[in-house]
């Protein structure tokens, strides 16, 4: 049997617009051991109408929050019929009903007995026995009543349907009294105006239904669905005719002409759901993200420039007093972002960006005669991740911040609070790891921006593209129309380190057996597939024994299946780093083994808890159920600095770290990296990939591998194309 507490809910302590109440529960009756009759506790979930008056049963469980202590967490309540005769004058006499007081309340409990509530709303005509009880009164109880019964049994209805309560609340809030009529006719509506219900929710629902499954709304729902995964599974913006309709057709296992289906295109077209670009169907906020960037960057292209009279003397005097001297193109990147509105630059590890970055910052300090609080409040330092933004801030020693902290995410509504109607008042913004970001990141970014602005762009062309839709930084660079200055100068060679000129090598297409030969801080270790557990293994061993941190030293590979697949190696690294014994604890979730002292990764964002995916930290202790006030398994993992407690629910959030994916380490720099390559990852293998990988590693570079895999993986620029128009649209911005 489910969990349960069953009483009476006495208040709110908080409650959100979407219905997601905190609030204080005194428990009449319970199955939960743990928890005891007449005690008052704080529960949370989504609820329609709560009221003092009513007895509740919450089914959920007793959880214990990092932050706010023991709660119960409801899943789903059930509201118990008001039968006592105190109960339900207290009940006509609340807030609730307008006008009505205790003494009017007494009078009708009265007349029509314990079964008032029932009653007044099968026959309201009952109320006209009530001495002295107006016609305005009259309506006022029935129809509160009305209405109070109808949250409920709407509520209840969409529970049984198959959503969950905090769906169904959202559905609720968003129609009310027109809830049923919505699901009865078109549910799909649903997808388009409520945030998280899946179209796969939406779908079930309806075959439960026993609707027409080749109904025009259907078969249209289905038509974005399908676009949607495609988009997300290739990082594509658009599609052409064909791949939607076999997609779709596939999933509805119907055959469907083209006339019909170009039909039912068109209609989504006039529903502002997809647009037609020539032959290219994009879903429309995609095309209209495209459209933002690209309004953007000609509202900076077309701006004049800044002229500053004593940029040379300036920069002669900040090379003298840093003792740096810069390149000629180091120096056009400086005085270029300067005066340009919007400007690139982009090159790969050692070419001296963040050396660019700081005296961007100082420059724009001395050239506009700020304090360092207005620099603070006129400059900002930009990245994708956390781990990004703080690495720049590090090496500036300037607050950075991600994009979405910039913008002010707001994780209830999924929405940025600063957009195109409350915009940030920056004069300049840094963004780094541009090749992370997004289409939709990017638009979302300009639209918070004045245009009084100028933004200046800096990544590696080079690296893998962003996870989600479009390659902004290779378009953008593509295109010819926005400035771009290349870094080539390797500045790490005079530390005699080979993995820039790998790096380099790779990029331009030019590696030679080089790549054989150990140096100081760089090793080839060339064994076979069925070698490298036991090479990893062994060198692993060594790295503990001198000096082993492991925020600096990180295993990096290209995919998780496979006896050579991050996930077995993990295991293996895991014995090697961080070996079982009677001082630590550990617990088992699925088929991992957690214990103290164990390297994790986190693979989603908490902002709430200031952790975000690809962070990396320890296991600082474990408590197990039987010993922990929830009663549940809990993991407390530093995260250089910030401990974050999770319970067992939670453990699918982190994974082992000692050995990561080369994507997952995409924005982070470590001063040692392992990496293997071998055969086992050939459909995983190219170019960026390994390019990415190496130049993750600041000060040594040690991969393992077979040679013909390395040189396969840096010939291979088959890596799939994505389909994007912004290049081609920024090639004619000027001319519209």
């Amino acid at each position: 049997m489910a969990n349960y507490i069953k009483g009476n809910y006495k208040k709110n302590v908080f409650e959100s617009a979407n219905g997601y109440i905190i609030g204080l529960f005194k428990i009449e009756e319970t199955n939960d051991t743990e928890l005891e009759t007449n005690q008052t506790i704080t529960f949370t979930g989504y609820f329609a109408d709560l009221n003092m008056n009513d007895t509740y049963t919450f089914y959920g469980e007793l959880i214990d929050h990092p932050k706010y202590g023991l709660q119960y967490q409801v899943e789903k309540y059930e509201r118990m019929n008001l039968t006592d005769k105190d109960k339900v004058i207290a009940f006509l006499s609340s807030d609730l009903f307008n006008g009505i007081g205790i003494k009017m309340a007494t009078k009708i409990v009265k007349t029509l007995g314990e079964n008032t509530l029932k009653i007044i709303i099968e026959d309201k005509s009952q109320l006209n026995k009530i001495p002295n009880l107006t016609m305005k009164k009259a309506n006022i109880i029935y129809e509160t009543l009305i209405k109070y019964e109808e949250s409920h049994n709407t509520i209840l209805y969409l529970t049984e349907l198959g959503f969950n309560i905090k769906n169904s609340m959202s559905i609720y809030n968003k129609y009310r009294e027109d809830t049923i009529i919505i699901i009865e006719n078109d549910i799909y509506k649903i997808l388009d105006e409520i945030e998280d219900i899946s179209f796969n929710k939406i779908d079930d629902i309806y075959i439960k239904l026993n609707k027409d499954l080749y109904d025009s709304k259907r078969v249209k729902a289905c038509v974005i669905h399908a676009m949607k995964n495609e988009l997300f599974k290739k990082s594509y913006m658009y599609l052409h005719f064909e791949e939607i309709k076999k997609t779709t057709l596939n999933y509805l296992k119907a055959n469907i002409s083209d006339e019909l289906f170009i039909l039912y295109l068109d209609e989504l077209r006039n529903d502002n759901k997809i647009t037609l670009d020539k032959d290219m169907y994009y879903l429309k906020q995609m095309y209209l993200d495209e459209e933002e960037i690209l309004n953007k960057i000609k509202i900076l292209l077309t701006k004049n420039p800044d002229i500053y009279k004593n940029m040379d003397k300036y920069l002669t005097e900040f090379e003298e007093l840093y003792n740096i001297k810069y390149s000629s193109k180091q120096l056009e990147a400086i005085k270029k972002a300067l005066e340009n509105n919007i400007l690139i630059i982009t090159g790969g590890p050692g070419t001296g960006k963040t050396t660019i970055i700081n005296a961007i910052v100082n420059l724009y300090q001395k050239l506009n005669g700020y304090n360092y609080q207005n620099l603070v409040e006129k400059v900002a330092l930009l990245a994708p991740t956390g781990r990004a933004s703080k690495r720049i801030c590090e090496a500036t020693l300037f607050p950075a911040t991600t994009i979405h902290r910039y913008l002010k995410w707001n994780k209830e509504s999924n929405s940025f609070n600063i957009n195109e109607f409350n915009t940030n008042k920056q004069e300049l913004i840094i963004i780094d790891e541009v090749s992370m970001i997004d289409t939709n990141l990017l638009a979302s970014l300009f639209k918070g921006l004045t245009n009084n602005i100028k933004v200046i762009l800096v990544g590696d062309y080079h690296q893998l593209p962003s996870v989600g839709s479009g390659q902004i930084l290779k378009d953008l660079i593509d295109s010819k129309m926005i400035d771009t200055i290349e870094l080539d100068l390797l500045y790490r060679q005079s530390e005699n380190s080979y993995i820039s000129e790998l790096a380099d090598n790779i990029k331009n297409d030019n590696v030679t057996d080089s790549f054989l030969k150990p140096t100081d801080n760089y090793l080839f270790l060339e064994c076979s597939s069925d070698n490298i557990k036991t090479n990893i293994v062994n060198i692993s061993r060594q790295i503990l024994e001198k000096n082993y941190d492991y925020k600096k030293f990180q295993l990096l590979a290209p995919m998780y299946a496979g006896i050579n697949g991050i996930d077995n190696l993990n295991k293996e690294l895991q014995n090697v780093f961080n070996p079982s014994s009677n001082e630590k604890l550990e617990i088992q979730y699925e088929d991992i083994i957690f214990r103290e002292n164990d390297k994790i990764l986190q693979l989603v964002n908490m902002a709430d808890e200031n952790v975000f995916n690809g962070d990396i930290g320890v296991i600082k202790y474990i408590i197990p159920s039987h010993k922990s006030s929830s009663g549940k398994n809990e993991l407390y993992i530093d995260y250089d600095g910030i401990e974050l407690k999770l319970l067992q629910k939670d453990f699918n959030k982190i994974k082992h770290g000692y050995i990561i994916s080369i994507h997952k380490s995409q924005g982070s720099e470590f001063d040692t990296i392992l990496m293997p390559i071998c055969n086992n990852y050939k459909r995983m293998l190219y170019k960026k990939l390994i390019y990415t990988g190496i130049t993750r590693a600041k000060n040594r570079l040690i991969l393992l591998g077979e040679k013909q895999a390395f040189i396969y993986s840096v010939k291979n620029n088959s890596e799939i194309l994505r389909r994007t128009n912004l290049k081609e649209k920024l090639e004619n911005i000027l001319s519209k």
